[in-house]
């Protein structure tokens, strides 16, 4: 059984022999890193979705602006 990549880590990285050991060998520890590996998994896809999402509220908001300045300029030039 494989050791997950997320506890390669910087934070893990002078316990990564006992990881191995533990991880294989002692069901507890197994499950509480497979809880951290799914969250740390979690996070990573919610900061994308938060970075998208970022994007288009700012994409959006322009465009919001743009229009604005569209409408006024047509309600000057047309009364």
């Amino acid at each position: 059984m494989a050791i997950p990549n997320e506890l390669y880590n910087v934070k893990f990285a002078e316990w990564s022999e006992s990881i191995q050991i533990l991880y294989l060998v002692d069901d507890k520890f197994k499950k509480i890193c497979d809880d951290y590996c799914a969250a740390k998994t979690d996070t990573i896809k919610f900061e994308k979705r938060l970075a998208s999402n970022f994007d288009k509220k700012t994409k959006s908001k322009n465009l919001e602006k743009e229009l604005e300045e569209e409408i006024l300029f047509y309600l000057i030039r047309k009364t």
